[in-house]
């Protein structure tokens, strides 16, 4: 581990709209707020990309030094289908009304399907994972108090955050950029627009119409908690009312976060959060993701390839491998091509870290001649995961790590070329950014392992027509091998290896 003195970390704070040096309120420890799923459907690339985002910063963050709290939200009560109008029915109750079963049995069902997708990408677990339903009475509490504070008001059982009063002393607005006055003049009438103050005006509590499954017993009626009042009373409750971090996707700036931050200073009087890590979304072939235009993809569907839109499925660590190619704040495009190439990326660099496991040096070597550019590379890895967690650039360090390892193993270079110090440097460093920090492990599914098998078997069959001086044959192998994107390399002991390319 490098002194995080020599490369503090850099955040690019959505607040601010700038990078800031990451300063903890009670370091060592660090409180990370994460806005997690609303269970109700399989999980899908957008969840991925998240979940890999936040994942890598909690592994950082552990691995210089830091005491992490990692807490992630279940939604499952409470979101809506018409996020901004607030109208329409709760997304879980209608699952569970569409399928006959009770909102519960969805929840459950849900929950393991994401938990099982992003185990799949080795995303590692929060340290508390919270469920809406399972804090409502800190969540009336917490509505209780914002109405004593005098920015709520009760109108026939439904509370709702009044935003025309709160703005007389704070802004409101910052982390998204929106100006409400814009926003009021294409609204719509929705449910329960009669009765608000401010069209824009947000519920902290909602009643319960007759036919609504999920209500819980409350000072204003039987209801049930408005979607942002959930994290704010989940993150404040195990992170305090003051945190270091509060992360979720782009698509939640506005309202869930411009409204969580109202409800933390019309409660606490303070910001929740001192960083907003905001990761960006995922396309599919250049388009937005959407049901309706039949390119949704689920987790189960990209790994298995059962979609219209893929010609076959791909390993998870290849599509974790296409998530880190890309910095946590550009789009993703997701498409055949970028897999394929994702894929034979993760190849060559899961290749190349075997190699260096294998890979020894003259240990009377005490000064090589590429010692001071595998340094520079190692050192560049932690400078540009440090700088705002650019995993694009630190691949691109360690692309130029396994070209010097390529090298030395195949003897293309001076066998003095990297000291015994330096190579195991190396090592360190291949170990903590590819597995411990990027998350990247070897497959072992059937399918790889056979392919692997089927290289090998091509390879002896290549030897013994070398040795029949057939080649023809030799020469046939390697170049159809070559198109398919296996490179065949012959060292001077007459060993074959292959690399992906």
């Amino acid at each position: 581990m490098q002194d995080k003195d020599q490369f503090p970390i850099r955040i690019y704070n959505s607040l601010s709209k700038k990078k800031e040096t990451f300063q903890p309120i009670k370091p060592p420890h660090v409180g990370l707020y994460v806005c997690g799923p609303t269970v109700y459907g399989d999980p899908h690339i957008g969840h991925a990309r998240a979940g890999i985002t936040f994942d890598l910063i909690y592994r950082y963050l552990q691995h210089q030094g830091y005491s992490v709290r990692y807490v992630r939200n279940i939604t499952d009560v409470g979101h809506l289908e018409n996020e901004l109008e607030e109208s329409g029915e709760d997304k879980i109750a209608k699952k569970a009304r569409l399928e006959e079963v009770e909102p519960m049995e969805i929840v459950q069902h849900y929950t393991i399907q994401y938990h099982k997708g992003l185990d799949a990408l080795n995303c590692k677990r929060p340290n508390i994972e919270p469920s809406a339903s399972g804090h409502i009475i800190e969540q009336i509490k917490l509505v209780e108090k914002i109405l004593d504070n005098g920015f709520a008001y009760e109108v026939n059982g439904t509370v709702y955050f009044d935003l025309e009063t709160y703005r007389q002393s704070n802004s409101y607005g910052d982390l998204s950029g929106k100006v409400l006055e814009d926003l009021q003049a294409g609204s719509r009438d929705t449910e329960g627009q009669d009765e608000k103050r401010n069209p824009h005006d947000f519920a902290l509590w909602k009643k319960a119409s007759p036919e609504h499954i999920m209500r819980w017993d409350s000072p204003w009626g039987e209801g049930f908690p408005g979607w942002h009042i959930e994290c704010t009373t989940m993150s404040t409750k195990y992170l305090g009312e003051h945190f270091d971090i509060h992360g979720g996707g782009l698509d939640l700036q506005f309202p869930h976060h411009e409204a969580e931050i109202a409800q933390c200073r019309g409660a606490h009087g303070t910001d929740p959060a001192n960083y907003w890590i905001h990761n960006n979304m995922v396309t599919i072939d250049g388009a937005k993701m959407s049901k309706s235009a039949g390119n949704f993809i689920t987790l189960d569907q990209l790994f298995s390839g059962d979609h219209s839109t893929l010609d076959r499925g791909f390993s998870p660590m290849v599509v974790r491998f296409l998530m880190l190619q890309s910095h946590y704040r550009s789009k993703i495009d997701f498409s055949n091509e970028a897999l394929e190439a994702a894929e034979k990326g993760y190849r060559k660099l899961m290749n190349a870290f075997d190699v260096l496991e294998e890979l020894t040096v003259d240990t009377d070597v005490k000064e090589g001649t590429l010692d001071a550019e595998v340094l520079g590379q190692c050192n560049l890895c932690y400078e540009r995961m440090s700088d705002d967690f650019n995993t694009a650039q630190v691949l691109a360090a360690l692309f130029e790590l396994v070209s010097k390892i390529n090298a030395v193993y195949n003897k293309q270079v001076d066998e003095k070329a990297i000291s015994a110090s330096v190579l195991e440097n190396l090592k360190q460093t291949f170990k903590v950014f590819v597995t411990d920090l990027m998350g990247l492990r070897r497959e072992h599914d059937a399918v790889n392992g056979k392919t692997e098998d089927l290289i090998e078997l091509l390879i002896d069959i290549r030897a013994k027509a070398r040795e029949n001086k057939d080649f023809e044959t030799s020469d046939k192998i390697r170049d159809e091998l070559q198109e398919l994107g296996i490179e065949l390399k012959d060292d001077k002991s007459g060993k074959t290896t292959f690399e992906i390319t």
